[in-house]
């Protein structure tokens, strides 16, 4: 049996180097790697490409590493609730392709399979497109969309064991999965770390192969982007 726990996130992002690609799981600010993404911060790395659905709010998940201009390029399907992602678009610091977001959770899945390509009618005609192949089927023009090759991902689980079974709570089972598939390296943080077998096999979201290190996190926010209510009646 592979014993995959490291000690802390700084442990396990330790060998994340400058320049490289990372596949950061999350929607929203719902199961972001939230310890691993404040690792990076204090480490100090830069020019990071980071896929990820969006990117986090202004002082919170990614767009921590944003304000230190430690990403180079995002890519996403949502700009969101964080200003300062928008101004970086904007002025040009900051390197953007949005693509929808099931091509996004697409490329991550046939990186998990190891499939290169695949066609897509989505963002056809549009700017999605540009720079793009494009081949007509039967009629119909399709985008040709590239797997990622990334070189980490960083996910967030509700639990896991030490073999690296993965199992994701409500809103938080989105990109984690398939990002969690798709790294050369993955990295899980998890709420609860268990031994092997206290998982039940029928609840397991993402086999223990695909993770290759995983540790207890600790002092979750899990901030909400926009809390809103309505007075009881």
């Amino acid at each position: 049996m592979i014993i995959k726990t490291v000690k802390d996130a700084a442990t396990a992002t330790a060998d994340i180097k400058s320049g490289m690609t990372l596949l950061v799981g999350g929607f929203g600010l719902c199961g972001i790697p939230e310890n691993c993404i404040n690792a990076m911060v204090a480490m100090g790395i830069n020019n990071l490409t980071c896929v990820s659905n969006n990117a986090g709010i202004d002082d919170f998940g990614l767009g921590l590493l944003l304000q230190n201009k430690q990403v180079k390029k995002m890519i996403s399907s949502y700009v969101g609730e964080n200003a300062e992602f928008e101004r970086q678009m904007l002025s040009g610091e900051l390197q953007v392709d949005l693509i929808p977001q099931g091509t996004l959770a697409t490329r991550c899945m046939m990186s998990g399979y190891g499939i290169p390509f695949f066609p897509t009618p989505a963002g056809v005609g549009t700017e999605v497109a540009e720079g793009k192949q494009i081949i007509n089927w039967k009629g119909r023009d399709y985008l040709m969309e590239e797997a990622f090759d990334a070189d980490f991902a960083i996910v967030k689980a509700w639990k896991g064991d030490t073999t690296g079974n993965l199992i994701f709570r409500a809103t938080a089972r989105n990109f984690n999965p398939l990002m969690a598939m798709a790294g050369k390296i993955t990295i899980a943080e998890v709420e609860h770390l268990v031994q092997p077998g206290e998982l039940d096999p029928n609840e397991i979201h993402v086999p223990g192969i695909y993770v290759h290190r995983i540790f207890q996190g600790a002092n979750y926010e899990k901030r909400i982007e926009q809390l809103t209510s309505r007075k009881r009646l």
